[in-house]
């Protein structure tokens, strides 16, 4: 892993990448989380390079040590934009866009303007915790480009006993992990661990994948 500025770079040790994958953090933790450090070492084994940064808000609060509230919505998804074209200039395989929470919001309101392929989510956040009436999907029925949620069943955001039984727009699927809570942390008597589905995440995430670079691939013949 190398870091350069404010990105971090996690290559394959395999030498071979099928896909590049933007990674956003959530609103509270850092790219550098333990989440999202034990995510980003699952996505690796699949051969996908994995590029985390983060938004202006969190880059403050690094420097500075004091705790911040994200950017207003259009800067965040301003500045994925702006990050995905850095980025671009640098590797030019397949490019998707992916996020923690929040991070996963933003790249579902931009991945149709983008030159991703897709989107991936881990851990959506549909509503406010305990607000559930607040719901933020109203743009995911317009996506042009598909978009793969990773979610908990359990998640105080967005639990399966509300959101399953929504129509989010036939580019919205969602992959529900057992028991799992908003870090996709499974209660402990369900028998399975936190590591057992951020593996299982980063094996749907390479399926998908798959697929969107097939589908691309079929569109441009």
């Amino acid at each position: 892993m190398s870091q350069s500025s404010l990105v971090l770079l996690d290559q394959p040790s395999t030498g071979s990448v099928q896909a590049n994958l933007l990674l956003a953090h959530g609103a509270g933790a850092p790219m550098d989380s333990d989440f999202m450090q034990q995510l980003v070492a699952e996505l690796v084994k699949h051969d996908l390079r994995v590029l985390r940064f983060e938004f202006p808000y969190m880059q403050a609060r690094r420097n500075q040590g004091q705790r911040r509230p994200p950017n207003p919505m259009p800067e965040l998804q301003q500045y994925m934009l702006d990050e995905l074209a850095r980025q671009m200039q640098h590797f030019s395989e397949p490019w998707l866009l992916a996020g923690k929470s929040m991070g996963g919001r933003v790249a579902s309101r931009v991945v149709s303007q983008s030159k991703a392929l897709g989107a991936i989510a881990y851990g959506y956040p549909f509503h406010p915790i305990g607000k559930p009436d607040k719901l933020r999907t109203e743009h995911l029925p317009g996506l042009t480009k598909p978009l793969c949620v990773i979610q908990g069943e359990r998640d105080r955001l967005g639990a399966k006993t509300l959101i399953a039984a929504m129509d989010l727009g036939d580019k919205v699927s969602i992959d529900w992990l057992v028991a799992a809570d908003h870090d996709l942390k499974p209660l402990q008597r369900s028998g399975l661990t936190q590591a057992q589905h951020l593996q299982r995440a980063a094996a749907v995430s390479s399926e998908f994948i798959q697929r969107c670079i097939k589908n691309n691939k079929t569109n441009k013949q």
